[in-house]
């Protein structure tokens, strides 16, 4: 074995046992890095969060340029991220610089910049020996490590939910590190089942509790809340309220203020707030996709509506939740909900072969990143239940949305539309078989849940009109 080789084979060993994103399992194939890169640029230039929390974008952006093959700009803001934190921290930064330092001895080991790699080896076994009498890891770098999680990819969000968990048991009152778990755990919750004393409610009050001035926290609050009861309106609207005018030009509170509105049923207003936005972030895929959801909102009002309908009204709407789909699925590569949504659009234009090919598209993305393919299964059902009026074809899908995710909100609407279609079919005959098919398939999938169909049926209402859970499955698209 050569000298190089041996000096090689002992800095790998001792890279592996370090705390960074380099050996936290974080699968390049798992990433749409063009996505990260703009979005992590973007919170650097607008200095989102605290310094402390630009510093960690800018740990973040070193390890998404890395796997770019952009190493000079790697270390660019690794060198940004470790001056951020001794500028805020002074002397007592060093269990903060733990994760920079990680990345900074990987990146220079893959430069063959091996002098230089194992100098930060060297830092960082000072800092282990400093802090020698403490539990490893420490809570500074599990907090990193789930804002990472959070940041890269929905596939992560159980581990983020996991290390935040850890580190807030190990410092209870660190605002940053209940910031995370709450936020972490109103991404994870399954809207349609929440309550009112959920895991991700009472993290959420607790993060307030401990940073009053958690505007971000405190309208992730009042969007939850609204959709777990109308009868907790009041509460939701004073929260939102209190974070706008709290946080007025803070895009992530904005961003839900906006959801909000719409959720609540003040369309216009939340069209007011995200265009808005958009004149300081007109690259958003997330705010285009919003202002899509409520230009979609507003024309199923109007469809809605008694008095004569206004079929250039409608066309409107429809066209403005295109023309933001459109600009939202340019913006974000594989946008898989913006991508489904946009084909059904396109489908209830009558414009069935460009729907077709759409779906096609978002299938084959969403099957190759292996990402919410039960998400384009339940579109596509749609599609074919309503606008290609392919009824067999949409029991198909919704079974097998169904059948790949029964505890999701695209689950659970499958069940409700194939129970409608069921209890339809046994109306006009109540031998049917098909009909019996597909309650078995209900029985089978959804007696855990629902303990039984009857009960079940009770909540399912009229499927044609029941729109109202269709604002709840993009609510967690933001990565």
């Amino acid at each position: 074995m050569s000298e190089m080789s041996s000096i090689q084979d002992s800095l790998q060993s001792k890279l592996d046992q370090l705390e960074c994103h380099f050996t936290w399992d974080i699968k390049k194939e798992d990433l749409v890095l063009t996505d990260i890169l703009n979005r992590l640029e973007e919170q650097v230039k607008m200095g989102l969060g605290r310094e402390l929390g630009v510093a960690r974008t800018n740990c973040s952006l070193g390890y998404v340029k890395f796997l770019l093959g952009r190493n000079e700009e790697a270390l660019t803001h690794l060198m940004n991220s470790e001056t951020l934190i001794k500028e805020n921290l002074g002397d007592n930064c060093d269990k903060t610089l733990i994760v920079t330092y990680g990345n900074f001895a990987w990146i220079n080991y893959h430069m063959k910049n091996y002098t230089e790699s194992e100098s930060y080896l060297m830092k960082l076994q000072k800092i282990n020996e400093k802090f020698s009498d403490e539990l490893s890891p420490f809570p500074e770098v599990l907090g990193e490590k789930g804002w990472a999680y959070l940041k890269f990819s929905r596939k992560y969000y159980d581990k983020a939910a996991e290390v935040f968990q850890k580190a807030v048991e190990l410092d209870p009152e660190h605002s940053e590190w209940n910031a995370g778990y709450a936020k972490t755990l109103f991404r994870t919750e399954a809207g349609p089942l929440c309550t009112v004393d959920s895991p991700a409610i009472k993290q959420l009050r607790q993060t307030i509790d401990i940073d009053p001035d958690d505007n971000a926290s405190r309208v992730l609050l009042g969007v939850k809340l609204l959709l777990c009861s109308k009868e907790l309106m009041n509460e939701s609207e004073k929260l939102v309220e209190t974070a706008l005018k709290g946080s007025p030009e803070h895009p992530h509170v904005i961003r839900y203020v906006g959801k909000y509105f719409r959720n609540q049923g003040s369309v216009d207003r939340s069209i007011e707030v995200l265009k808005k936005l958009l004149e300081t972030s007109p690259n958003s895929g997330f705010i285009h996709h919003q202002l899509a959801m409520c230009y979609k909102t507003k024309k199923i009002n109007l469809q809605k509506e008694k008095r004569g309908v206004n079929k250039t009204e409608i066309n409107n709407a429809r066209n403005q939740c295109i023309y933001y789909l459109e600009k939202a699925t340019s913006l974000k590569a594989s946008f898989i909900i913006a991508m489904s949504e946009l084909a059904l659009q396109y489908g209830e234009k009558r414009d069935l072969p460009k729907a077709e090919k759409m779906f096609d598209r978002t299938f084959k993305t969403a099957r190759e990143k292996n990402d919410s393919v039960h998400v384009v299964h339940y579109f596509y059902a749609e599609f074919q239940q309503y606008s290609n009026r392919r009824e067999d074809l949409a029991i198909r899908h919704y079974k097998q949305c169904l059948e790949m995710s029964p505890h999701t909100s695209e689950g659970d609407r499958s069940a409700k539309k194939l129970m409608y279609i069921a209890q339809r079919y046994i109306k006009d005959n109540p031998d049917n078989l098909k009909a019996n098919e597909i309650l078995g398939i209900i029985y089978q999938i959804k007696w855990e849940m629902f303990g039984d169909t009857k009960s079940y049926a009770a909540t399912s209402g009229n499927e044609e009109n029941n729109e109202s859970l269709s604002n709840l499955s993009e609510i967690n698209c933001e990565i």
